[in-house]
């Protein structure tokens, strides 16, 4: 397997809007990260990837993008971005840019000259379709609940929209339009950026004959479509080769055999992808709003087929939590008595694994899910849609919807970042755009930077220890205790060097035995979450509520 910097790289995503706000306007600016980068190159991060800071109207959150060559008006100026870049090449941090080009807003030069006429020459540059009997084109449903489709008066035909109705989805079989995309790719890199996340990529082939979805689910037909390799091949060609850049693909519903195709090194697309199989346990009835348990066995069987799956062709993304889904500590761990034991061995779970791993904003100080108790208080587009649908249309409780919300909602992962216990918690001087978490008072940055025993600290060293020994990056993954609803335990390989990890995933004191199978003579414990580690022998462990431990062997 070759070598690579994006291998060897631990990525730390920002929020822009819920990061910093260096102005007090209540909203996160690119100033406020530039105030916080000396934070993340103590941290020891390699990357920072940014979500979209295009300029856009917010419909969801930046995801709606207006210009993709202008910076969005609270967020500050290109000026300040080209300091950023500056600042953080000079600290050996590089940046990677949230590419989100399934769709634009519709408020975007391209889709406002696209709906004045059919025969418009940025008509094609975008999905239209006459109805069916007054009705929408197909019956799919969007991600954001409702038609994906929206009628527009001034040509009497729909547009396609797989997000927000101000999202209109991009016409990838038009050449002029992947031109256009191209050639802002190459402008971003122009300024020296270090790469590209691309949102919702595998989204970009749509099944041309646009049929009708079971129950409205048009996931058969515009997921992984059919030219989707022929496009991702030729942004590689015509933009990406020969660069030596991260590229990363969102790619919701993407199985392993999907993911070989999409990152193997052959292959000329991607460098890896985001699946979202392990984010998706304890869907239900009502998708993720509905709360359902799920086993330890089931997590590892996913975590685990996708390390094998992609062990010689491909590279995974490893990853707990980012600004769409919940805190890791709360989904996961145990946010309440064992907080600090838990989110350090969920940390410690995922950092030993072979792949890229990604911390998300607040994740290293162990930011918890919050509740608020007035619906009113999200903000996000998700919720507010998936409520009104729920609750108001089909009458499903309101208690049980905030249960989910609280559970499963992205303003979870979107309350500012917890900086110190001052008011708004460092995070502005003004009000913010989105209440804090009430629990930044004990969770916060400045708790934890000088306290050795902190969650901080530790995410710190398990860095340094990914630094240091190949076999973190480069050995192959075994899962051992398979059926241990209890204990995800597995051996890391490279040559005859061996890494075993231990980590109770229960409030309860566990015995952990090692299979007979594995002969191994004692040698370091590299980490452990808990200080006192009395054993000379790995056959029998006691381990303590949420102990996660690494041994090289």
């Amino acid at each position: 397997m070759k070598k690579n910097w994006w291998k060897e790289s631990v990525v730390y995503q920002i929020y822009p809007r819920s990061f910093k706000d260096s102005n007090g306007d209540g909203i996160g600016d690119l100033r406020g990260i530039i105030e916080k980068l000396d934070y993340l190159k103590e941290l020891g991060i390699d990357v920072i990837w940014l979500s979209p800071i295009y300029k856009s109207p917010n419909d969801d959150n930046g995801y709606d993008i207006s210009d993709y060559k202008d910076i969005m008006n609270e967020f500050g100026t290109m000026a300040d971005f080209d300091e950023l870049l500056k600042l953080a090449h000079e600290k050996e941090i590089k940046i990677m840019m949230d590419l989100v080009v399934n769709h634009t807003s519709d408020e975007h030069k391209w889709f406002i000259e696209s709906r004045k006429s059919k025969d418009n020459k940025y008509r094609d540059y975008y999905i239209w379709k006459k109805g069916k009997n007054n009705q929408p084109p197909n019956n799919w449903i969007s991600c954001f609940s409702g038609s994906a489709w929206e009628y527009d008066k001034e040509t009497d035909m729909y547009y396609l929209h797989l997000f927000s109705k101000k999202q209109p989805d991009l016409n990838w079989e038009n050449p002029d339009l992947r031109n256009e995309v191209h050639s802002m790719m190459k402008w971003w890199l122009d300024k020296g950026i270090d790469g590209f996340r691309m949102d919702v990529i595998n989204f970009i082939s749509k099944n041309q004959e646009f049929p009708d979805g079971i129950n409205g689910d048009f996931s058969k037909y515009s997921m992984n479509g059919p030219r989707i390799h022929e496009f991702l091949y030729e942004i590689n060609e015509k933009v990406l080769r020969d660069k030596n850049l991260i590229t990363v693909g969102e790619m919701p519903g993407v199985n392993v055999e999907e993911a070989k195709l999409y990152t193997g090194e052959d292959r000329n697309e991607l460098n890896m992808v985001f699946q979202f199989e392990h984010t998706d346990l304890g869907n239900g009835k009502y998708g993720k709003w509905h709360k359902n348990s799920f086993k330890l066995t089931e997590l590892k069987q996913i975590l685990s087929k996708w390390q094998k799956g992609l062990e010689n062709e491909g590279w995974n993304s490893l990853y707990w939590n980012n600004h769409d889904q919940p805190r890791v500590v709360s989904r996961f761990g145990n946010d309440k008595e064992y907080w600090k034991e838990s989110a350090k061995m969920l940390a410690t779970c995922l950092h030993m694994m072979k792949g890229t791993p990604y911390i998300y904003q607040g994740e290293e100080i162990g930011m918890t899910n919050v509740k608020f108790e007035n619906l009113n208080d999200y903000k996000d587009i998700e919720i507010i849609n998936a409520y009104n649908d729920l609750v108001v249309k089909k009458g499903r409780s309101h208690d049980e919807m905030m249960e989910g919300i609280y559970d499963r909602g992205r303003d979870n992962a979107r309350t500012p970042m917890q900086w110190d216990n001052s008011e708004n918690a460092g995070f502005t001087t003004g009000t913010p755009w989105i209440k804090l978490n009430p629990n930044y008072s004990k969770i916060n940055v400045a708790n934890q930077i000088n306290d050795e025993d902190s969650i901080f600290n530790y995410y710190k060293k398990l860095i340094e220890i990914r630094k240091n020994n190949k076999i973190v990056v480069y050995g192959n993954y075994d899962l051992i205790l398979d059926d241990s609803e209890e204990i995800y335990a597995y051996v890391r390989t490279l040559n005859d060097e061996k890494l075993l990890v231990i980590c109770n995933f229960t409030g309860n004191n566990i015995n952990f035995e090692l299979p007979s199978n594995i002969k191994s003579e004692y040698k370091k414990l590299l980490i452990s979450n808990y200080d006192k580690c009395n054993e000379k022998t790995l056959e029998n462990i006691s381990l303590r509520p949420y102990e996660c431990r690494v041994y090289h062997i």
